[in-house]
């Protein structure tokens, strides 16, 4: 139960000055849904515009020369760095979340020539799901399929009891979409790893929330988005993990120029580049990658550690709220705070009323089957107030419908 009032913990909470950094967060709305797209920095305005005039049309195609054809390989090791805890040259931005899946997941079937099996759970987001059964049709092989509680996540027991030497990919997501259940990634690419698996895991609901490790778990490949916690804005470009140990190995199946060993070669046979960059395909997405550039300066200075124990003490402060506020409720996310990703779910049989309510009033969560009102609540730009507020609509919201 909780003790403190939200007033108290704002009060207390070392990151709360970082709030004022983020447009609207001035205004009453209420903003609950950092996990699908995170509001955008003050900064980023002047950086749009500053861009525009000075560089697009102040440098025009010398920008190419200047800065914009390394941005995908920069910002790639200032995630690596500061999100993934992956050393420099194992991650590159471009494409979209979709398209590097893809990418990943055909590469990684190639490097296992003569195994059958991908496995995957049922609760994994819908893009993965699909993205992978589109390979396993490509690639003629089958999806096996681990069926877990839709409140948690892939445990190393269940794993462990469906990988074997048929399997060539395991396809996870390191915070569930739904729960936010924390998979135990080193535990469970070490289980991938004694079957002669590769391990692919999607990072997208935990990077900019939930401190990682790849290096050290030993991770052979991963994906992941920029416009939930990374705030860069809407269809931001996604960014790309592949171990060291694997570049010189890995064939992406979209040959483009940009991946090639010499672009400007224009010659009539691909060549792919050394390293990470091997993994592009087309032109980067320069416009896409501005915002991030400042939402990666502002995580440089705080740290993950401190962004973690923000995101736990919203969770828990929302957890225990709930708990007192909406008995009628259910919890279906972990209620240990250690397995609890940057989000939290509720489920009630009206919820997707309620959150079609919550709109109408300034009051945004999002809804996610079966009758799950989520709440993404991000570290750097959410205060315990704003969840208080939030909770009390949805107390409002549930009396009103009766």
């Amino acid at each position: 139960m909780t003790v403190c009032t939200a007033a108290d913990l704002d009060l207390a909470d070392p990151l709360a000055a970082h709030r004022d950094l983020f447009v609207g967060t001035e205004t009453p709305l209420v903003y609950l849904d950092g996990n699908s797209l995170g509001r955008p920095l003050r900064t980023t305005p002047e950086r749009l515009r500053a861009f525009v005039e000075e560089e697009w049309a102040g440098r025009l195609i010398r920008g190419w020369d200047e800065r914009w054809m390394d941005l995908p390989e920069v910002l790639g090791d200032a995630i690596g760095a500061q999100i993934l805890g992956a050393s420099t040259g194992q991650t590159i931005v471009g494409d979209s979340t979709t398209v590097l899946l893809y990418k990943l997941m055909r590469a990684a079937v190639a490097l296992r020539p003569g195994r059958t099996e991908i496995v995957m759970d049922r609760d994994n987001f819908p893009t993965d799901r699909y993205v992978a059964d589109g390979v396993a049709r490509e690639c003629g092989l089958t999806l096996r399929w681990i069926d877990v509680d839709t409140a948690a996540g892939v445990t190393a027991e269940q794993l462990a009891a469906v990988v074997g030497e048929q399997t060539a990919l395991v396809s996870l997501s390191h915070v569930a979409y739904r729960s936010a259940w924390i998979a135990d990634a080193g535990a469970l690419t070490r289980i991938a790893h004694d079957a002669g698996a590769l391990v692919l895991w999607d990072l997208s609901h935990s990077a900019g929330s939930v401190p990682m490790a790849l290096d050290d778990w030993d991770v052979d490949l991963a994906v992941g988005c920029t416009y939930k916690y990374l705030n860069g804005g809407p269809g931001s470009p996604a960014f790309a993990f592949v171990a060291e140990r694997l570049l010189d190995d890995v064939v992406q199946p979209i040959q483009g120029w940009l991946g090639a060993a010499d672009p400007f070669l224009m010659g009539p046979t691909y060549h792919p580049a050394d390293g990470i960059r091997r993994i592009l395909s087309g032109t980067p997405p320069v416009v896409g990658m501005l915002a991030l550039q400042d939402m990666l300066q502002l995580l440089s200075r705080v740290g993950m550690v401190a962004v973690r124990e923000k995101s736990i003490g919203l969770t828990s402060y929302a957890v225990d709220r709930a708990a007192e506020l909406l008995p009628e409720v259910a919890l279906a996310s972990p209620a240990e705070a250690s397995l609890r990703g940057g989000h939290v779910t509720f489920t009630h049989p009206l919820m997707g009323e309620v959150t079609a309510a919550l709109w109408e009033r300034d009051v945004i969560p999002d809804y996610r089957d079966p009758h799950g009102l989520r709440l993404g609540l991000s570290p750097l730009s959410t205060s315990y107030d704003e969840v208080e507020r939030g909770l009390q609509a949805v107390r409002e919201v549930l009396d009103s419908l009766g």
